[in-house]
């Protein structure tokens, strides 16, 4: 089976496939992320990515349409500061294989021409070593820590603050 990947907009019609993929990856994802786990979650996961301000991607395999992981590009601010967040979380049976690593950097590109973006930033757990990891190898620094940043899980969460700026 081929491993290449490609990268496209969330779709309603992706619900099925994507709710039962997040449902595998729940280790996976604990304590670093809530994808959506039904469908009520997920309309409000795709209800989020109204443009021009917010986008939600699936990275999915060429030959087979499976889904790899998620990756969003929120709170998208133009003007002078032309910069935006990004979320992202790999399904279950694709982590370490270098899929999550192509699909960020077709995100990232898009974000820099389609967008016309300057800047992303990505806030990670400090724990999280694989994300940590994946955002180094895409070309992002590391710009500050943020204390009790983000809430997920029902508690505060430390985070570091990643960013790559366009050149």
């Amino acid at each position: 089976m081929s491993s290449r990947v490609a990268v496209r907009a969330v779709q309603v019609t992706d619900e099925v496939a994507f709710v039962a993929a997040a449902r595998r990856s729940r280790a996976l994802h604990r304590p670093w992320v809530a994808a959506p786990q039904d469908s009520e979650s997920f309309a409000r996961y795709i209800g989020r990515f109204i443009a021009p301000a917010n986008y939600g991607f699936v990275i999915h395999l060429v030959e087979t349409g499976e889904l790899v992981g998620a990756i969003n590009v929120t709170n998208i601010v133009y003007g002078a500061f032309r910069s935006g967040y990004l979320g992202y979380f790999a399904f279950t049976g694709n982590e370490g294989r270098s899929r999550m690593r192509a699909g960020l950097q077709r995100v990232v590109r898009y974000a820099f021409t389609a967008l016309q973006l300057h800047r992303l930033e990505a806030n990670i757990q400090p724990e999280n070593r694989a994300s940590l990891a994946l955002v180094q190898s895409c070309g992002f620094r590391k710009e500050g820590f943020s204390p009790a940043y983000l809430k997920i899980g029902g508690r505060w969460r430390d985070h570091e603050r990643w960013a790559i700026v366009r050149k």
